[in-house]
């Protein structure tokens, strides 16, 4: 039996894309698209990132995420190296089809890097606000998840 090949809907009028049943995403001009990953037990915001046409097909066929990394210009398998995969429970679009949801179950210590739950670990310090220094940040979680140089063997 043959891999199912998947395909876009070519995208339409504005009707077709925001009340339409086709997926037909809008990439950017280097071809990516941003991608939110939500807990879906909790709602946890976990992290963003970026999604090019491959990756959002992979995911959509694996169902675990597979993203697009920026840095390393690379197709991204959540968890190949830390064993903390996304397992998809639903994938969600925007209205004008140019934004990914993932809700996930995360499977592992975390979502982040770092070591932390979510990459959303730090919070804006407005209590220590100067107009002398750049606006300060604090941590929002005080513990890290996962030892990040062990997971990553660095």
């Amino acid at each position: 039996m043959s891999e199912l090949q998947l395909q876009f809907a070519a995208r339409g009028d504005k009707k077709q894309l925001e009340q339409g049943l086709q997926l037909s995403p809008k990439f950017d001009a280097h071809g990516l698209m941003p991608a939110i990953a939500t807990d879906y037990e909790t709602g946890e915001l976990l992290m963003v990132a970026y999604m090019n046409e491959e990756s959002l097909k992979q995911t959509i066929a694996i169902g675990e995420a597979v993203y697009y990394s920026r840095s390393r210009q690379e197709i991204w398998h959540k968890g190949a190296t830390s064993g903390h995969v996304q397992k998809v429970k639903e994938i969600r679009v925007d209205c004008d089809q140019d934004a990914i949801w993932l809700r996930v179950e995360q499977l592992g210590a975390g979502a982040c890097h770092v070591g932390y739950r979510s990459c959303f670990y730090r919070a804006v310090d407005r209590d220590n606000l100067s107009s002398d220094a750049p606006v300060p940040l604090k941590l929002a979680e005080s513990d890290k998840a996962f030892n990040p140089d062990d997971v990553y063997k660095k």
